[in-house]
């Protein structure tokens, strides 16, 4: 049974997490691919779309765990809380789910690709196909 102190909890908790939603820096196409070019980067690129959108074609390198898994698997991306994550989903609301649980987290260094999935392809930037996720 809700009480007026669980919804007003509820209510706090869904501003908390929009309000927090836009916090994340961007980062840019070009950005991403000159750091991923940087030897010894420590940049993770964290794709949070299916795993049917991710084998159809996916950024090179990109780790894919669905958003909708972000919270059951934190204990397999807590190796990576000390590295920049670099989230993306197709236009940017998955994402955005995603990168709140990860800055609840511990999770630092938190970067949202620019544009997403879309904007990758609609500038013709490279992708690979995989049957294999992580």
């Amino acid at each position: 049974m809700f009480t007026i102190k669980n919804i007003i909890m509820l209510a706090f908790s869904f501003v908390a997490t929009v309000v927090f939603a836009g916090e994340t820096p961007q980062i840019s196409q070009q950005e991403l691919l000159t750091a991923l070019k940087a030897p010894n980067h420590n940049i993770v690129v964290l794709d949070v779309r299916s795993v049917d959108e991710y084998n159809n074609g996916h950024l090179v390198d990109a780790i894919n765990v669905s958003h909708n898994t972000v919270a059951a698997k934190l204990n397999q991306l807590s190796q990576y809380k000390n590295s920049t994550v670099v989230v993306h989903c197709r236009s940017g609301r998955r994402a955005e789910f995603a990168e709140n649980i990860l800055a609840e987290n511990g999770f630092k260094d938190l970067r949202h690709l620019t544009g997403d999935m879309n904007g990758w392809l609609d500038a013709k930037l490279p992708i690979v196909t995989s049957k294999h996720t992580h």
